[in-house]
């Protein structure tokens, strides 16, 4: 998606009173953006099915019998559901005996989760890392668009992947995790977050899978694409503050602006104010 001005993108947020003070716009341009995010995941949807049915023909000369495994149980998924993913059925489209499945992965419980492992690492595979974004927010607002096209291309494997809250984290996922607390860090140092790292990162991740699978449970008559931006600048005015906290980035900025609010805050005695003042003066002065 192209980038998108703060204030165009809030109108909905602000309609809805759910914005704060985060600016305002024109609700046609959010529907506009809104319907880009379904307009994006239709797109990939369309390309993975191409790619699924053309893997298939070579999934039993190219990959190790595991991967085969996994990917004909991934496209059953994607084309007929779950109930489809029979070890029957996954067996005959990988060109593996049943024993086979079971020798690898236990039982379907332990197939689907090797099937959802498989959708964190595709889903990591779409993630572009700018290590200096020149737009902290935008940076936000893309990954969130992001995990939502992905989720609204791939259905069946979002829902799968997060139908079991209790799944042991995959190594996809936690490199996933590790590159959205780097946004997160990077919006703390900036001073732009308002609450912190962890919460941050819970109400990103809660807000992201909460707006798929909210689109996913209603008629497509009833999908109304402001719901995606409304849940996407909720998620922007919960976490991150309408002007940065520091006015210069890093530990120097971040300590002058501490020592600016220090005379105000009662938490500290006096003679912790005092050593903090002196740790404050000392990060400060070093930038």
């Amino acid at each position: 998606m192209a980038p998108r001005s703060r204030d165009t993108d809030t109108e909905a947020v602000r309609s809805s009173g759910m914005g704060g003070d985060h600016g305002g716009g024109s609700a046609d341009s959010d529907i506009r953006a809104a319907s880009g995010i379904a307009a994006n995941a239709n797109a990939n949807a369309n390309a993975d099915a191409n790619a699924d049915s053309s893997a298939n023909a070579d999934v039993d000369a190219h990959a190790q019998p595991r991967q085969r495994i996994i990917e004909a149980a991934a496209g059953l998924l994607a084309r007929e559901g779950r109930d489809a993913v029979t070890t029957r059925a996954v067996a005959v489209a990988a060109g593996v005996q049943p024993p086979a499945i079971y020798r690898m992965f236990g039982d379907k419980g332990g197939l689907l989760d090797a099937v959802a492992e498989y959708g964190f690492a595709r889903f990591l595979a779409t993630k572009h890392v700018d290590p200096d974004p020149p737009d902290l927010i935008e940076d936000l607002r893309g990954g969130w668009d992001l995990a939502v096209e992905f989720g609204l291309a791939n259905p069946a494997l979002f829902t799968l992947m997060y139908s079991e809250p209790t799944r042991p984290a995959s190594a996809a996922f936690r490199t996933g995790l590790e590159i959205l607390m780097g946004r997160i860090r990077r919006l703390a140092a900036g001073g732009w977050l308002r609450v912190d790292e962890e919460l941050a990162a819970m109400l990103i991740h809660a807000t992201a899978r909460g707006a798929v699978l909210t689109w996913l449970s209603l008629p497509e008559d009833r999908r109304n694409p402001a719901l995606l931006t409304t849940l996407r600048e909720s998620m922007v005015a919960a976490v991150t503050n309408r002007e940065p906290a520091v006015r210069d980035a890093g530990p120097a900025g971040a300590a002058r602006a501490l020592r600016a609010a220090l005379p105000e805050q009662t938490v500290l005695s006096g003679a912790e104010q005092h050593l903090l003042r002196e740790w404050l003066d000392r990060v400060a002065s070093d930038g």
